[in-house]
């Protein structure tokens, strides 16, 4: 296909899902799922024609939709929700990492690498193998392998927590704890919760912008105790933080503090839920042929095992009523 034709029709494709959801409510609960598939076919079968322009735009199309998601929420609430959240983040990264390393071991896989696919998996999915990856000095195919290992499994997520949460009969809040616990990456999370319902969506963005600020002391952690010492015997990395944190709390204390605001607030809140399903598809388009190739099979195994663990301990405690009851 000729390229012009193959950029009109991603073009046209992307801005269908922004606007399809908005303007037709019936498809809103199908959107994200369908938004990640179709960007993924796309890229697969004809090639993304702006996989540069997407792999950067994606993280920052990210970020302003999660911060949009804040203009609608009361802060004190989502304080309360972090909070709550914490002890169960603490737990779920220590079994991560632990586990993590026990299975990349067995599977005789590069230390870097595990690592990475660990830290992705306990955390917040690629936002925590980019701020890692320094950390660790990870050569370049480590850090394509764990974020395609990653990514794969994101996309999986996606599609099957919704039907799983309705076939265990979860609450919406139950299924936003179990969303944002389970899941690795923050897009995949909010498309999730967003399929399944309002009250899903708000914890489940919560709870997981509270589980990706462990990127600071876990990268502090690798940075000190894990990574390869430089040759004058000293340990340097620089540590990177996702910006859209301190913007969603921002703009949920503006909407909060300012009652004035709120109107606007729940404007962009709406907004930026066609921002993300518009979002997921560009991600699903930068998942290409050649990152497929790239990801080896003991990777994969690996961050499937480790994942397929921790959603059912999650799952398990949540069904039982020990988490989010």
């Amino acid at each position: 296909m000729n390229n012009r034709i193959r950029q009109i029709a991603f073009i046209v494709l992307a801005l269908a899902f922004f606007a399809g959801p908005w303007l037709w409510a019936p498809i809103r609960n199908y959107a994200p799922g369908l938004a990640v598939i179709a960007g993924i076919i796309f890229a697969v079968t004809l090639g993304n024609p702006f996989a540069k322009l997407t792999g950067k735009l994606s993280s920052q199309l990210l970020g302003a939709a999660i911060v949009g998601m804040g203009c609608g929420m009361n802060l004190h609430e989502v304080l309360a929700a972090g909070a709550q959240g914490f002890i169960y983040t603490l737990i779920g990264i220590v079994l991560g990492l632990g586990l993590g390393c026990l299975l990349g071991r067995l599977l005789k896989i590069d230390k870097n690498c595990y690592y990475l696919v660990s830290v992705g998996t306990s955390i917040c999915g690629g936002s925590a193998i980019a701020a890692a990856a320094p950390a660790l000095k990870a050569k370049a195919s480590d850090i394509a392998l764990a974020s395609a290992t990653v990514f794969t499994l994101n996309a999986v997520a996606l599609l099957v927590f919704p039907y799983l949460g309705k076939l265990l009969g979860f609450t919406q809040e139950q299924f936003g704890y179990f969303a944002a616990l389970a899941i690795h990456d923050t897009s995949s999370v909010v498309g999730a919760t967003f399929q399944y319902g309002e009250k899903a969506l708000e914890i489940g963005t919560t709870v997981k912008l509270a589980r990706a600020l462990w990127i600071v002391p876990v990268t502090l952690f690798i940075a000190s105790c894990v990574a390869e010492k430089d040759p004058d015997g000293k340990r340097s990395f620089k540590l990177k933080v996702p910006w859209f944190i301190p913007g969603f709390l921002i703009a949920a204390a503006i909407v909060t503090y300012l009652p004035q605001t709120a109107a606007a607030g729940s404007f962009f809140k709406e907004l930026s839920k066609y921002l993300m399903v518009f979002t997921l598809f560009i991600i699903g388009a930068n998942l290409s042929r050649e990152k497929l190739r790239e990801l080896g099979i003991r990777p994969l195994i690996h961050g499937l095992v480790l994942w397929v663990i921790l959603s059912v301990i999650w799952c398990s405690a949540i069904y039982l009523g020990l988490v989010g009851a």
